[in-house]
Protein backbone atom coordinates (compact mmCIF):
# COMPACT_ATOMS: atom_id res chain seq x y z
CA UNK A 1 0.00 0.00 0.00
CA UNK A 2 0.96 3.12 -0.76
CA UNK A 3 2.54 5.53 2.37
CA UNK A 4 -0.38 7.79 4.45
CA UNK A 5 -0.64 10.89 2.60
CA UNK A 6 -0.15 14.43 5.04
CA UNK A 7 -2.29 16.09 3.75
CA UNK A 8 -5.15 13.64 3.62
CA UNK A 9 -7.72 14.16 6.88
CA UNK A 10 -9.76 11.53 8.44
CA UNK A 11 -12.74 12.77 8.79
CA UNK A 12 -13.46 14.37 5.37
CA UNK A 13 -15.73 17.55 4.51
CA UNK A 14 -19.03 17.13 1.91
CA UNK A 15 -16.88 19.00 -0.41
CA UNK A 16 -13.90 16.77 -0.17
CA UNK A 17 -16.08 13.43 -1.11
CA UNK A 18 -15.42 12.30 -5.02
CA UNK A 19 -18.75 11.99 -6.83
CA UNK A 20 -19.02 8.30 -6.12
CA UNK A 21 -18.77 8.75 -2.40
CA UNK A 22 -21.06 11.48 -2.26
CA UNK A 23 -23.55 9.52 -4.13
CA UNK A 24 -23.33 6.65 -1.58
CA UNK A 25 -24.21 8.78 1.34
CA UNK A 26 -26.81 10.84 -0.49
CA UNK A 27 -28.40 6.99 -0.56
CA UNK A 28 -27.38 5.87 2.53
CA UNK A 29 -29.45 8.74 4.54
CA UNK A 30 -26.09 10.46 5.68
CA UNK A 31 -25.82 13.43 3.49
CA UNK A 32 -28.13 15.49 1.91
CA UNK A 33 -27.92 17.27 -1.35
CA UNK A 34 -28.31 20.60 0.47
CA UNK A 35 -25.60 19.97 3.12
CA UNK A 36 -23.36 18.90 0.15
CA UNK A 37 -24.23 22.13 -2.03
CA UNK A 38 -23.69 24.49 1.19
CA UNK A 39 -20.16 23.02 1.88
CA UNK A 40 -19.66 23.54 -2.10
CA UNK A 41 -20.51 26.79 -1.62
CA UNK A 42 -18.55 27.62 1.34
CA UNK A 43 -15.55 26.43 -0.18
CA UNK A 44 -15.95 28.36 -2.98
CA UNK A 45 -16.06 31.27 -0.84
CA UNK A 46 -13.16 30.09 1.14
CA UNK A 47 -11.04 29.73 -2.14
CA UNK A 48 -12.33 32.35 -4.05
CA UNK A 49 -10.66 34.88 -4.78
CA UNK A 50 -7.90 33.69 -4.24
CA UNK A 51 -8.12 31.04 -7.15
CA UNK A 52 -9.95 33.10 -9.89
CA UNK A 53 -12.00 29.37 -10.54
CA UNK A 54 -15.27 30.77 -11.65
CA UNK A 55 -16.24 33.58 -13.32
CA UNK A 56 -19.82 33.56 -12.20
CA UNK A 57 -20.87 31.38 -8.95
CA UNK A 58 -25.13 30.42 -9.00
CA UNK A 59 -25.33 29.89 -5.82
CA UNK A 60 -29.53 30.72 -6.03
CA UNK A 61 -30.10 28.35 -8.38
CA UNK A 62 -27.47 25.77 -6.84
CA UNK A 63 -29.84 25.85 -3.38
CA UNK A 64 -32.65 25.12 -5.48
CA UNK A 65 -32.04 22.75 -7.69
CA UNK A 66 -30.22 20.77 -4.50
CA UNK A 67 -33.61 21.13 -2.50
CA UNK A 68 -35.49 19.45 -5.50
CA UNK A 69 -32.92 16.84 -5.56
CA UNK A 70 -33.23 15.52 -2.57
CA UNK A 71 -37.40 15.91 -2.55
CA UNK A 72 -37.02 13.87 -6.00
CA UNK A 73 -34.55 11.08 -4.08
CA UNK A 74 -36.63 11.03 -1.17
CA UNK A 75 -39.87 10.19 -3.38
CA UNK A 76 -38.18 7.42 -5.10
CA UNK A 77 -37.05 9.57 -8.49
CA UNK A 78 -33.21 8.44 -8.70
CA UNK A 79 -31.70 10.17 -11.86
CA UNK A 80 -28.46 8.27 -11.31
CA UNK A 81 -24.54 8.96 -9.79
CA UNK A 82 -24.80 12.65 -10.71
CA UNK A 83 -27.51 13.34 -8.75
CA UNK A 84 -27.88 15.90 -6.19
CA UNK A 85 -24.31 16.50 -7.21
CA UNK A 86 -22.79 20.26 -7.41
CA UNK A 87 -21.22 20.84 -10.72
CA UNK A 88 -19.60 23.62 -12.59
CA UNK A 89 -19.44 24.60 -16.66
CA UNK A 90 -16.44 25.72 -18.37
CA UNK A 91 -17.33 29.25 -19.44
CA UNK A 92 -17.63 28.14 -23.25
CA UNK A 93 -20.99 25.40 -22.43
CA UNK A 94 -24.14 27.44 -23.28
CA UNK A 95 -26.34 27.77 -20.58
CA UNK A 96 -29.70 28.74 -21.53
CA UNK A 97 -30.11 32.34 -19.10
CA UNK A 98 -26.77 32.38 -17.89
CA UNK A 99 -24.31 34.26 -19.10
CA UNK A 100 -21.35 32.55 -21.70
CA UNK A 101 -18.65 34.13 -22.27
CA UNK A 102 -16.24 32.44 -23.54
CA UNK A 103 -13.26 33.90 -21.55
CA UNK A 104 -14.05 36.57 -23.66
CA UNK A 105 -14.95 40.72 -23.00
CA UNK A 106 -16.75 40.53 -26.24
CA UNK A 107 -19.25 38.01 -25.20
CA UNK A 108 -19.47 39.10 -21.58
CA UNK A 109 -23.23 40.13 -21.91
CA UNK A 110 -24.14 36.98 -24.28
CA UNK A 111 -26.87 34.83 -22.69
CA UNK A 112 -28.07 31.29 -24.25
CA UNK A 113 -31.83 30.81 -24.98
CA UNK A 114 -31.11 27.02 -24.64
CA UNK A 115 -28.26 24.89 -22.96
CA UNK A 116 -25.62 23.11 -24.83
CA UNK A 117 -26.47 19.05 -25.70
CA UNK A 118 -24.25 17.90 -23.04
CA UNK A 119 -25.79 20.39 -20.10
CA UNK A 120 -28.76 19.62 -20.99
CA UNK A 121 -28.04 16.02 -20.95
CA UNK A 122 -26.26 17.13 -16.89
CA UNK A 123 -29.27 18.90 -15.84
CA UNK A 124 -31.66 15.37 -16.81
CA UNK A 125 -28.81 13.47 -14.99
CA UNK A 126 -29.77 15.93 -11.92
CA UNK A 127 -26.93 18.02 -11.16
CA UNK A 128 -26.65 20.95 -8.98
CA UNK A 129 -25.35 23.97 -11.02
CA UNK A 130 -22.34 26.12 -8.47
CA UNK A 131 -21.51 28.36 -11.79
CA UNK A 132 -19.50 28.87 -15.00
CA UNK A 133 -15.34 28.19 -14.53
CA UNK A 134 -13.08 30.70 -16.20
CA UNK A 135 -10.77 29.74 -19.00
CA UNK A 136 -8.36 31.10 -21.30
CA UNK A 137 -9.93 34.15 -23.68
CA UNK A 138 -11.49 31.87 -26.73
CA UNK A 139 -10.13 28.64 -24.98
CA UNK A 140 -7.04 30.03 -27.45
CA UNK A 141 -4.01 29.42 -24.71
CA UNK A 142 -2.26 26.76 -22.30
CA UNK A 143 -2.17 28.59 -19.14
CA UNK A 144 -5.46 30.51 -18.56
CA UNK A 145 -4.27 33.88 -17.98
CA UNK A 146 -6.88 36.01 -19.25
CA UNK A 147 -6.71 40.16 -19.67
CA UNK A 148 -10.79 39.87 -19.13
CA UNK A 149 -11.37 38.27 -16.17
CA UNK A 150 -7.94 37.69 -14.59
CA UNK A 151 -5.40 35.40 -14.00
CA UNK A 152 -6.72 31.58 -12.79
CA UNK A 153 -4.08 30.14 -10.02
CA UNK A 154 -3.10 26.85 -9.05
CA UNK A 155 -5.01 25.10 -5.72
CA UNK A 156 -1.59 23.92 -5.39
CA UNK A 157 0.50 26.41 -4.97
CA UNK A 158 -1.40 29.87 -5.90
CA UNK A 159 1.99 30.95 -7.27
CA UNK A 160 1.61 28.64 -9.98
CA UNK A 161 -0.28 28.21 -13.55
CA UNK A 162 -3.44 25.67 -13.25
CA UNK A 163 -2.71 25.21 -17.18
CA UNK A 164 -5.29 26.00 -19.74
CA UNK A 165 -7.69 26.28 -21.75
CA UNK A 166 -9.78 25.11 -19.09
CA UNK A 167 -8.10 26.20 -16.39
CA UNK A 168 -10.74 27.06 -13.63
CA UNK A 169 -12.57 23.29 -14.62
CA UNK A 170 -8.84 22.02 -13.34
CA UNK A 171 -8.44 24.63 -10.37
CA UNK A 172 -12.14 23.55 -9.46
CA UNK A 173 -11.84 19.89 -9.53
CA UNK A 174 -8.89 20.17 -7.14
CA UNK A 175 -9.50 22.06 -4.63
CA UNK A 176 -13.56 21.17 -3.82
CA UNK A 177 -14.79 24.05 -4.99
CA UNK A 178 -16.95 21.60 -7.74
CA UNK A 179 -17.01 17.90 -7.74
CA UNK A 180 -17.59 17.48 -11.34
CA UNK A 181 -16.49 20.01 -13.68
CA UNK A 182 -16.77 19.75 -17.61
CA UNK A 183 -14.32 21.27 -20.06
CA UNK A 184 -13.30 21.47 -23.76
CA UNK A 185 -10.19 19.78 -25.43
CA UNK A 186 -8.63 20.89 -29.19
CA UNK A 187 -4.65 20.21 -28.42
CA UNK A 188 -4.85 19.37 -24.39
CA UNK A 189 -7.02 21.96 -22.93
CA UNK A 190 -8.52 19.24 -20.36
CA UNK A 191 -5.77 17.11 -19.49
CA UNK A 192 -2.91 19.70 -19.17
CA UNK A 193 -5.44 21.24 -15.99
CA UNK A 194 -6.11 18.21 -15.09
CA UNK A 195 -1.99 16.78 -14.66
CA UNK A 196 -1.03 20.16 -13.56
CA UNK A 197 -4.29 20.65 -10.60
CA UNK A 198 -3.40 16.67 -10.07
CA UNK A 199 -6.49 15.95 -11.25
CA UNK A 200 -8.01 13.32 -13.80
CA UNK A 201 -8.81 14.52 -17.32
CA UNK A 202 -10.72 12.77 -19.98
CA UNK A 203 -10.60 13.67 -23.68
CA UNK A 204 -12.95 11.33 -25.27
CA UNK A 205 -13.25 9.78 -28.68
CA UNK A 206 -13.71 12.07 -31.43
CA UNK A 207 -17.78 11.82 -32.03
CA UNK A 208 -19.03 10.27 -28.56
CA UNK A 209 -19.57 13.58 -26.72
CA UNK A 210 -21.31 16.71 -28.68
CA UNK A 211 -19.90 19.80 -28.94
CA UNK A 212 -23.36 21.56 -29.97
CA UNK A 213 -24.01 24.83 -27.68
CA UNK A 214 -20.26 25.05 -26.90
CA UNK A 215 -18.35 27.86 -28.41
CA UNK A 216 -15.71 26.40 -31.00
CA UNK A 217 -11.80 26.84 -31.55
CA UNK A 218 -11.66 24.61 -33.58
CA UNK A 219 -14.14 22.73 -35.36
CA UNK A 220 -12.72 19.49 -36.51
CA UNK A 221 -10.39 18.99 -33.29
CA UNK A 222 -12.49 20.17 -30.43
CA UNK A 223 -13.33 17.61 -27.88
CA UNK A 224 -15.79 18.09 -24.66
CA UNK A 225 -14.86 15.82 -21.40
CA UNK A 226 -14.59 15.85 -17.59
CA UNK A 227 -12.45 17.36 -14.75
CA UNK A 228 -12.76 15.02 -11.63
CA UNK A 229 -11.17 14.29 -8.21
CA UNK A 230 -10.97 10.92 -9.59
CA UNK A 231 -11.01 8.59 -12.46
CA UNK A 232 -14.30 6.77 -11.29
CA UNK A 233 -16.08 10.27 -11.36
CA UNK A 234 -14.59 11.04 -14.65
CA UNK A 235 -16.18 7.76 -16.16
CA UNK A 236 -19.67 8.51 -14.49
CA UNK A 237 -19.59 11.83 -15.87
CA UNK A 238 -19.04 10.37 -19.55
CA UNK A 239 -21.70 7.72 -18.81
CA UNK A 240 -24.17 10.85 -18.43
CA UNK A 241 -22.93 12.99 -21.13
CA UNK A 242 -22.06 10.89 -23.88
CA UNK A 243 -24.41 9.92 -26.76
CA UNK A 244 -25.84 10.53 -30.37
CA UNK A 245 -26.39 14.28 -31.50
CA UNK A 246 -27.64 14.87 -35.24
CA UNK A 247 -26.86 19.02 -34.48
CA UNK A 248 -23.49 17.61 -34.40
CA UNK A 249 -21.58 16.70 -37.55
CA UNK A 250 -19.11 14.62 -35.71
CA UNK A 251 -21.84 12.75 -33.77
CA UNK A 252 -21.37 8.96 -33.74
CA UNK A 253 -24.46 6.91 -33.07
CA UNK A 254 -23.43 4.21 -30.59
CA UNK A 255 -25.38 2.01 -28.12
CA UNK A 256 -25.21 3.34 -24.74
CA UNK A 257 -22.19 1.53 -22.33
CA UNK A 258 -21.28 2.04 -18.75
CA UNK A 259 -17.53 3.25 -18.69
CA UNK A 260 -17.10 2.31 -15.25
CA UNK A 261 -17.46 -1.33 -16.17
CA UNK A 262 -14.22 -2.14 -16.38
CA UNK A 263 -12.73 -0.12 -12.99
CA UNK A 264 -11.33 -2.48 -10.44
CA UNK A 265 -10.20 -5.22 -12.99
CA UNK A 266 -6.78 -6.59 -12.75
CA UNK A 267 -4.48 -5.08 -15.72
CA UNK A 268 -3.16 -9.23 -16.81
CA UNK A 269 -3.03 -9.00 -20.07
CA UNK A 270 -2.92 -5.74 -21.26
CA UNK A 271 0.09 -4.35 -23.56
CA UNK A 272 0.90 -0.69 -22.68
CA UNK A 273 3.18 0.52 -25.92
CA UNK A 274 5.28 3.44 -24.93
CA UNK A 275 6.32 5.45 -27.57
CA UNK A 276 9.64 6.76 -26.22
CA UNK A 277 10.49 9.03 -29.49
CA UNK A 278 9.02 11.91 -29.45
CA UNK A 279 6.29 11.31 -26.40
CA UNK A 280 9.03 11.07 -23.36
CA UNK A 281 11.52 13.14 -25.77
CA UNK A 282 13.08 16.56 -24.11
CA UNK A 283 10.92 15.55 -20.83
CA UNK A 284 12.38 17.52 -17.43
CA UNK A 285 13.80 14.77 -15.22
CA UNK A 286 11.44 14.76 -12.43
CA UNK A 287 8.32 14.33 -14.69
CA UNK A 288 10.07 11.45 -16.62
CA UNK A 289 11.19 9.70 -13.23
CA UNK A 290 7.44 9.96 -11.81
CA UNK A 291 6.16 8.72 -15.03
CA UNK A 292 8.89 5.85 -15.08
CA UNK A 293 7.77 4.69 -11.97
CA UNK A 294 4.12 4.86 -12.47
CA UNK A 295 4.62 2.83 -15.85
CA UNK A 296 6.60 0.41 -13.41
CA UNK A 297 3.97 0.18 -10.90
CA UNK A 298 1.37 -0.72 -13.92
CA UNK A 299 3.76 -3.37 -14.97
CA UNK A 300 3.62 -4.92 -11.45
CA UNK A 301 -0.24 -4.70 -11.74
CA UNK A 302 0.37 -7.20 -14.53
CA UNK A 303 0.65 -4.86 -17.92
CA UNK A 304 3.14 -5.90 -20.42
CA UNK A 305 4.53 -2.86 -21.61
CA UNK A 306 6.79 -2.62 -25.03
CA UNK A 307 8.90 0.27 -26.96
CA UNK A 308 6.63 1.83 -29.84
CA UNK A 309 7.71 3.78 -33.13
CA UNK A 310 5.33 6.38 -33.78
CA UNK A 311 7.28 9.22 -36.02
CA UNK A 312 4.41 10.95 -37.63
CA UNK A 313 3.85 12.35 -33.41
CA UNK A 314 6.48 14.73 -34.23
CA UNK A 315 4.32 16.80 -37.05
CA UNK A 316 1.48 17.26 -34.55
CA UNK A 317 3.20 20.32 -33.32
CA UNK A 318 2.10 22.90 -35.61
CA UNK A 319 -0.95 24.96 -34.75
CA UNK A 320 -2.69 26.17 -38.36
CA UNK A 321 -5.75 23.40 -38.15
CA UNK A 322 -6.67 25.43 -35.05
CA UNK A 323 -5.55 28.99 -35.88
CA UNK A 324 -7.93 28.94 -39.30
CA UNK A 325 -10.48 26.88 -38.02
CA UNK A 326 -10.83 29.51 -35.26
CA UNK A 327 -10.52 32.15 -38.25
CA UNK A 328 -13.78 30.95 -39.77
CA UNK A 329 -15.45 31.06 -36.46
CA UNK A 330 -13.84 34.45 -35.77
CA UNK A 331 -13.77 36.15 -39.11
CA UNK A 332 -16.71 39.04 -38.64
CA UNK A 333 -15.94 39.50 -35.54
CA UNK A 334 -12.13 40.12 -36.28
CA UNK A 335 -12.90 42.31 -39.12
CA UNK A 336 -15.56 44.72 -37.49
CA UNK A 337 -14.65 44.58 -33.62
CA UNK A 338 -11.04 43.73 -33.36
CA UNK A 339 -10.26 45.75 -30.34
CA UNK A 340 -12.86 43.75 -28.50
CA UNK A 341 -9.93 40.44 -28.76
CA UNK A 342 -7.00 40.95 -26.39
CA UNK A 343 -3.70 41.65 -28.07
CA UNK A 344 -2.81 37.99 -27.63
CA UNK A 345 -5.75 36.40 -29.21
CA UNK A 346 -6.15 38.35 -31.58
CA UNK A 347 -1.92 37.72 -32.88
CA UNK A 348 -3.17 34.24 -32.63
CA UNK A 349 -6.17 33.71 -34.63
CA UNK A 350 -5.70 37.13 -37.18
CA UNK A 351 -3.16 34.65 -39.39
CA UNK A 352 -5.60 32.46 -40.03
CA UNK A 353 -7.70 34.77 -41.92
CA UNK A 354 -4.95 34.92 -44.82
CA UNK A 355 -3.27 31.20 -44.54
CA UNK A 356 -3.31 29.67 -48.01
CA UNK A 357 -5.69 27.00 -48.50
CA UNK A 358 -3.37 24.19 -49.88
CA UNK A 359 -1.27 24.43 -46.71
CA UNK A 360 -4.91 23.67 -44.47
CA UNK A 361 -5.69 20.75 -46.54
CA UNK A 362 -1.79 19.33 -46.64
CA UNK A 363 -2.45 20.01 -42.68
CA UNK A 364 -5.37 17.79 -43.03
CA UNK A 365 -4.13 15.36 -45.40
CA UNK A 366 -0.88 14.93 -42.55
CA UNK A 367 -3.46 14.49 -39.84
CA UNK A 368 -5.29 12.01 -41.46
CA UNK A 369 -1.63 9.83 -41.80
CA UNK A 370 -0.81 9.98 -38.42
CA UNK A 371 -4.35 8.79 -37.33
CA UNK A 372 -3.60 5.74 -39.55
CA UNK A 373 -0.06 5.48 -38.12
CA UNK A 374 -1.48 5.19 -34.38
CA UNK A 375 -4.43 2.67 -35.39
CA UNK A 376 -1.72 0.34 -36.88
CA UNK A 377 -0.06 0.38 -33.85
CA UNK A 378 -2.72 -0.23 -31.30
CA UNK A 379 -3.44 -3.38 -33.33
CA UNK A 380 -0.59 -4.53 -31.49
CA UNK A 381 -0.90 -3.04 -28.26
CA UNK A 382 -4.11 -1.66 -26.13
CA UNK A 383 -2.54 1.22 -24.50
CA UNK A 384 0.10 4.16 -25.37
CA UNK A 385 1.13 5.57 -22.18
CA UNK A 386 3.74 8.66 -21.71
CA UNK A 387 3.91 12.07 -19.89
CA UNK A 388 1.16 14.24 -19.87
CA UNK A 389 3.42 17.36 -20.23
CA UNK A 390 6.87 17.08 -20.90
CA UNK A 391 7.54 20.46 -18.25
CA UNK A 392 7.15 20.60 -14.55
CA UNK A 393 4.09 22.83 -13.45
CA UNK A 394 5.23 26.93 -14.59
CA UNK A 395 5.04 29.70 -12.26
CA UNK A 396 1.97 32.31 -13.58
CA UNK A 397 4.83 34.68 -14.22
CA UNK A 398 6.59 32.19 -16.53
CA UNK A 399 3.86 31.06 -18.04
CA UNK A 400 3.81 28.90 -21.29
CA UNK A 401 8.25 28.65 -21.44
CA UNK A 402 8.70 28.17 -25.52
CA UNK A 403 5.08 26.91 -25.96
CA UNK A 404 5.57 23.19 -24.87
CA UNK A 405 2.56 22.66 -22.54
CA UNK A 406 0.69 21.04 -25.44
CA UNK A 407 3.66 19.20 -27.30
CA UNK A 408 2.50 15.81 -26.32
CA UNK A 409 -1.17 16.11 -25.74
CA UNK A 410 -2.57 17.28 -29.09
CA UNK A 411 -1.36 14.31 -30.73
CA UNK A 412 -4.44 12.60 -29.54
CA UNK A 413 -6.89 15.59 -30.81
CA UNK A 414 -5.30 14.85 -34.19
CA UNK A 415 -5.79 11.19 -34.39
CA UNK A 416 -8.85 11.87 -32.21
CA UNK A 417 -8.60 8.87 -29.60
CA UNK A 418 -9.51 8.52 -26.24
CA UNK A 419 -6.71 9.94 -23.23
CA UNK A 420 -6.71 10.67 -20.22
CA UNK A 421 -4.36 12.43 -17.72
CA UNK A 422 -3.86 11.19 -14.11
CA UNK A 423 -1.64 12.28 -11.32
CA UNK A 424 1.09 9.73 -10.43
CA UNK A 425 3.43 12.08 -8.35
CA UNK A 426 4.39 15.35 -7.25
CA UNK A 427 7.43 17.50 -8.14
CA UNK A 428 10.06 18.84 -5.59
CA UNK A 429 8.46 22.15 -5.54
CA UNK A 430 5.39 19.95 -4.63
CA UNK A 431 3.34 20.30 -7.73
CA UNK A 432 1.26 17.10 -9.73
CA UNK A 433 3.28 15.46 -12.35
CA UNK A 434 0.45 13.54 -14.96
CA UNK A 435 0.92 10.20 -16.77
CA UNK A 436 -1.06 10.13 -19.84
CA UNK A 437 -2.99 6.99 -21.37
CA UNK A 438 -4.52 6.91 -24.27
CA UNK A 439 -6.32 3.71 -26.61
CA UNK A 440 -8.40 2.42 -29.63
CA UNK A 441 -11.19 4.16 -30.49
CA UNK A 442 -14.14 4.06 -28.14
CA UNK A 443 -12.01 2.19 -25.77
CA UNK A 444 -12.58 4.48 -22.73
CA UNK A 445 -13.50 1.91 -20.42
CA UNK A 446 -10.20 0.43 -20.87
CA UNK A 447 -8.44 3.17 -20.93
CA UNK A 448 -10.34 4.11 -17.36
CA UNK A 449 -9.46 0.90 -15.97
CA UNK A 450 -6.00 1.58 -16.28
CA UNK A 451 -5.71 5.31 -15.10
CA UNK A 452 -7.62 4.08 -12.07
CA UNK A 453 -5.32 1.50 -11.37
CA UNK A 454 -2.69 3.72 -11.59
CA UNK A 455 -4.54 6.39 -9.12
CA UNK A 456 -5.42 3.75 -6.64
CA UNK A 457 -1.83 2.05 -6.13
CA UNK A 458 -0.18 5.51 -6.33
CA UNK A 459 -2.62 7.31 -3.58
CA UNK A 460 -4.66 9.46 -5.30
CA UNK A 461 -6.71 11.17 -4.59
CA UNK A 462 -4.91 13.64 -2.78
CA UNK A 463 -6.18 17.02 -1.43
CA UNK A 464 -4.09 20.20 -2.26
CA UNK A 465 -3.00 22.30 0.47
CA UNK A 466 -5.03 25.13 -0.55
Amino acid sequence: MPPADPLEVPDPQPFELTIAEAAAALRDGSLTAVALTESVLGRIEETEPALNAYVLVTADLAREQAARADEELANGRDRGPLHGIPFALKDLFDTAGIATTAGSGFLRERIPEEDAFVVAKLHEAGIVLTGKLGMHEFAFGTTSDNAHFGTIRNPWNTDYTPGGSSGGSGAAAAAGSALGTLGSDTGGSIRMPAAICGVAGLKPTRGLVSRSGVVPLSTTLDHAGPLTRSVEDSALILNAIAGHDPTDPQSMERPPEDFTRELGRDLAGLRLGVPRNPLWADCDDEVAEACEAALEQLRALGAEAVEVELPLLATTGRLLISQVEGAAFHERWLREHPERYSDEIRGKVEPGLTRPAIEYLRDLEQRRALELEVLAVLESVDLLVSPTLPLRVPTVAVGDPGSRLASYTRAYNSSGLPAISVPCGLDSNGLPIGLMIAGRPFAEATVCRAAHACEQALGWPRRPPL
